[in-house]
């Protein structure tokens, strides 16, 4: 019997609490009726299919009348389907339809599957591919390994930023500042693990320097470990991060940096040059 352990996510979402707190907010080319319709959409988490404006509007700290103006704005474009029953909006198709247009035209994800399923099969563990979204990172693509114990996670999963191999990779290849932008957020939004943070992120840089890859072992979840690689797209824009990782009993820190890291480094030097990059 296969067991897929479900990493345990956080029960608020720190890219949806607070409506409109960045410098976008501010500026004159910044359309908000637009930015406020997204946090809308933005407001359900995993497994949750429901929500009420009550809801949303505590999630995003819209006024409830605002919100009944968007959820029926975005009822009637597809965006969002009612229930009468429940009195509750849920997503609409044409939300998936948008994904999924974003996902057919990663040319990356061809490249990648064939080499990161041959990856998660010897290591009997989940490679995954993701790009940032905010404070987050979003998994774009993921395969899992044929093995009884497996991490679940799928297409359209978030996992933190600043905790996890995947995306301290991403950090890695940012400009500076951006880099400095994030880690910025990071220390006035999560003061507490902020000393944590920042010695995981110096830490990952140089990893990364030295070896290629960069390694989260337990940062994130302690019984969680894994390793990253960055890389970067052809018009240098485009930033996408692997990893490879399980649980910590079947992968050792040792196993991270000997066999799995040089592994996940060498996935995507292939990637690159199928990509056409030297």
């Amino acid at each position: 019997m296969r067991t897929q352990i479900a990493p345990s996510l956080s029960a608020t979402d720190p890219e949806i609490v607070v409506f409109a707190d960045d410098e976008e907010s501010r500026d004159r080319q910044f359309v908000n009726a637009l930015a406020r319709g997204l946090e809308v959409l933005r407001c359900f988490r995993p497994g949750e299919v429901y929500l009420s404006n009550a809801e949303m509007a505590r999630r995003t700290a819209i006024p409830k009348p605002t919100i009944s103006r968007l959820t029926y704005t975005l009822t009637k474009l597809g965006y969002l389907g009612y229930s009468d029953n429940l009195g509750k909006y849920q997503l609409g198709a044409g939300v998936l339809a948008l994904g999924y247009r974003m996902l057919s035209n990663l040319d990356v994800r061809k490249l990648a599957r064939p080499l990161m399923e041959e990856l998660a099969e010897h290591a009997q563990a989940s490679v995954s591919m993701g790009a940032r979204d905010r404070h987050s990172m979003v998994y774009v693509e993921s395969c899992r390994s044929s093995a009884n114990v497996t991490l679940r996670l799928d297409v359209g999963s978030r996992i933190p930023l600043m905790t996890t191999a995947m995306g301290k990779a991403l950090l890695c290849i940012l400009p500076q500042g951006e880099r400095d932008y994030l880690l910025d957020h990071a220390r006035t939004h999560d003061a507490e693990r902020w000393p944590q943070i920042r010695a995981g992120v110096e830490q990952a840089l140089k990893d990364y320097q030295d070896r290629g890859f960069c390694i989260s072992a337990g940062e994130w979840q302690s019984d969680v470990h894994a390793v990253g690689v960055p890389l970067l797209g052809l018009d240098g824009e485009q930033v996408l991060a692997f990893n490879c990782g399980g649980p910590a009993f079947l992968l050792s820190r040792d196993k991270l940096e000997t066999d799995l890291g040089p592994r996940l480094a060498a996935l995507v030097k292939n990637i690159e040059t199928n990509m056409g990059r030297t």
